[in-house]
């Protein structure tokens, strides 16, 4: 019976998306991130805690708040560029999109180097990997599946238009590693708290955070670049995907020293990006759990 609910209020979302004009759109996504914002007290304090982790008082109350009500229209922004994406053509998805820094990727390519992508839950994060596959080629993905049976089928739909592969995060080493061998490009989110036994810690805006190191293990394993890639946009309709230097992983008789290098690299190239525009990270998720776990409780 959830699965049907869930079905049907994708489906209905998706028709009033549809038949809705863009300026009324746009007031109705205003209405309703504000909306989100008064009644979702978890998310709010959770958005809150990190503004405070991050910033401390180098920013006002009052900006603070300003940039997780920006975070709630973001999301819905994003979900709705989501629907519309569901079965549109190459060339109707790269009519929205700019890319900067092209040659960055082109050059990696024409070395025959192996190629994994970081990148953020920032801006558009859904549309990224789409646009990407559309222009350079196919690569493969790493995400969780949902809870529901039927939107995980919907989002794996979208997710996997042009050539692209999803992997499921839990276990996905190994078959990583065999994206790698086969001279794939390969899209990692490397922005989220993971538990003491999965992550190393770094420091990102100050703080200690632990942070993915899949992405330094394996380039440093197969000699592959890094490259970081993020999206953003002003308008929510035409988006800009800038790339960035190449992250190289060192590949000395310290192992661990070469991968912790790594990933501080891939927090601070992170961390300038969330700095430039804040208001289009995701603040809602408790990205420095593993260490101050009592400051999402307390506050």
């Amino acid at each position: 019976m959830k699965e049907v609910f869930y079905w049907t209020l994708f489906y209905s979302f998706k028709f009033f998306i549809v038949i809705t004009p863009t300026r009324v759109m746009d007031c109705i996504v205003k209405g309703l991130a504000a909306f989100m914002y008064a009644i979702d007290a978890k998310h709010r304090k959770i958005a809150s805690v990190n503004l405070e982790l991050a910033y401390k008082d180098a920013i006002s109350n009052e900006k603070k708040e300003k940039i997780i009500k920006a975070t709630y229209v973001n999301l819905i922004y994003l979900l709705i560029d989501f629907i519309q994406n569901q079965g549109i053509s190459k060339e109707v998805l790269l009519d929205k999109v700019t890319f900067h820094n092209s040659d960055i990727l082109m050059s990696a390519m024409n070395s025959d180097s192996k190629i994994i992508l970081m990148t953020a839950h920032y801006g558009n994060w859904e549309l990224l990997p789409l646009a990407i596959a559309a222009k350079f080629g196919p690569l493969t993905g790493v995400g969780r599946k949902l809870d529901s049976a039927v939107m995980d089928k919907i989002l794996s739909k979208n997710r996997q238009q042009f050539n692209i592969e999803m992997l499921d995060k839990k276990g996905a080493m190994r078959e990583m590693i065999s994206v790698l061998k086969d001279n794939r490009m390969l899209g990692l989110l490397v922005d989220q708290n993971t538990s003491e036994n999965e992550g190393i810690l770094i420091d990102f805006f100050g703080n200690p955070a632990r942070h993915t190191p899949s992405a330094a293990i394996l380039a440093r394993r197969f000699d592959a670049l890094i490259i970081p890639a993020f999206i953003t946009t002003e308008d929510h309709r035409h988006y800009e995907i800038t790339f960035y230097e190449p992250i190289l992983t060192n590949k000395s008789e310290d192992k661990e020293r070469d991968i912790l290098e790594s990933v501080q690299k891939q927090a601070n190239i992170t961390e300038e990006i969330i700095r430039h525009k804040p208001e289009a990270w995701f603040w809602l998720h408790k990205r420095w759990k593993n260490q101050f776990e009592w400051r999402y409780d307390s506050e």
